[in-house]
């Protein structure tokens, strides 16, 4: 996997643990351009504001979300859990992993 797909595959996940503590505007943003993947001109043209606005928003939302992680490291702790399952019985393995999805 390349380093660009990869860093789309981590914000998302960061995404998925966090964006409810966006506000509802850097969740739309987020969404347009790493779910729906329009292109900066496309929502700037959508939302009728410059392109330089919506990067700088996805700048700050990306940075909101990195911090997050930072500070609550809930994602690292997630895949600590996940790599240690694999040494365990199966059966627990499915439970936990019920729990942590």
């Amino acid at each position: 996997m390349n380093k660009e797909v990869e860093n789309r595959v981590y914000l998302n996940t960061l995404y998925d643990i966090y964006g409810k503590l966006l506000t509802k505007k850097q969740q739309e943003y987020f969404e347009e351009y790493y779910v729906d993947n329009l292109t900066l001109k496309e929502i700037s043209e959508n939302r009728k504001i410059s392109r330089n606005a919506v990067h700088n928003q996805l700048k700050e939302t990306i940075e909101k979300l990195l911090h997050f992680e930072e500070i609550l490291n809930i994602l690292a702790k997630k895949q600590k859990i996940l790599f240690e399952l694999n040494k365990i019985d199966d059966t627990i393995k499915i439970r936990i992993e019920k729990i942590i999805e």
